[in-house]
């Protein structure tokens, strides 16, 4: 007699305790008791009748059985995700593109010129995914991303958006209350802050770096204070009166505005592989949603097609 497959709740359930070997941990992700969870493997075991996990003092082990069941069940559970959002991007239509992106990039690059691509394509509908995590296409319903980093993604498609230099600003204020800033050494005097970030060998520019390219040798970076994140600079920056290293292609409305000034000439580039891209699924590339947003977005960032 064929035995009866478990449900998807089941096997979601089981899939994380096999993952984290703790029902505890699997019970936060799955949103039970761990109590819950344990039920739950039980009556899989029962209905299956097969011993999943070897439960020995305070160890939770996957026994061979145990084991054959999660690599399947971890494969169709992903395959399911990724036909669940790619049913549910055909179901959207052909009027609306689904755009996943971080926070700094929207608020400060991309929506202050959004009204123009909806005066442009007033036919087509966005709507974001806000968001620093990598996102799957199909699984997370995305049509398409833009994202730092070196922009090689597997069967994805990626255009170089601009370079990014950081360069350092301070807020008007300081400037009022008479801080003189007029040549690189005049910094030393203030509190620095700078985004302290790294990831495949590549580092953020930090003072250090911004101080060799202006000529100041021997630099003390005990005065410096590390962010893990640019939006946290500018804040600091508008709030507490130091200075800050910030992406000028991220605080142009900053500057524009009058919320923040740049001081000197001096740059510090990212390292060259890493920069905004535009990320499509490679099947994708005809698609006229993409094909209408990528012209756009291109344009807006000064890159020839």
């Amino acid at each position: 007699m064929n035995r009866l497959l478990p449900g998807t709740r089941a096997l979601r359930t089981f899939e994380a305790a096999a993952r984290h070997l703790n029902f505890t941990r699997a019970a936060e992700e799955v949103g039970l008791t761990p109590a819950a969870v344990s039920h739950q493997i039980k009556e899989l075991e029962d209905q299956l009748d097969l011993v999943l996990f070897a439960r020995g003092g305070r160890n939770l082990q996957l026994t061979p059985a145990g084991m054959v069941l999660f690599e399947a069940a971890a494969s169709a559970l992903q395959s399911l995700q990724r036909a669940v959002g790619r049913a549910r991007g055909m179901a959207r239509g052909a009027t609306q593109l689904r755009i996943s992106l971080s926070a700094r990039f929207a608020t400060n690059w991309l929506l202050p010129r959004l009204p123009q691509f909806q005066a442009a394509h007033p036919e087509l509908e966005l709507s974001f995914d806000i968001s620093d995590a990598l996102r799957d296409f199909d699984g997370d319903d995305i049509d398409l991303a833009i994202r730092f980093g070196t922009g090689r993604v597997a069967d994805a498609c990626a255009d170089r958006l601009f370079d990014t230099v950081i360069a350092p600003v301070c807020s008007p204020r300081l400037l009022a209350d008479g801080a003189r800033l007029e040549q690189p050494s005049d910094l030393l005097r203030h509190t620095l802050y700078y985004v302290d970030w790294k990831t495949d060998g590549m580092v953020w520019p930090n003072w250090r770096m911004w101080m060799a390219a202006a000529g100041i040798e021997g630099f003390d970076d005990r005065r410096c204070v590390g962010f893990a994140d640019s939006s946290h600079v500018v804040q600091a920056v508008i709030d507490g009166g130091g200075i800050g290293l910030a992406d000028l292609d991220m605080i142009a409305n900053d500057l524009a505005q009058g919320r923040l000034q740049r001081l000197f000439d001096t740059v510090v580039p990212v390292a060259p592989d890493y920069a905004y891209h535009l990320v499509y699924p490679q099947r994708s590339r005809d698609d006229p949603r993409i094909r209408a947003f990528r012209s756009w977005l291109l344009e807006q960032a000064g890159v020839s097609i």
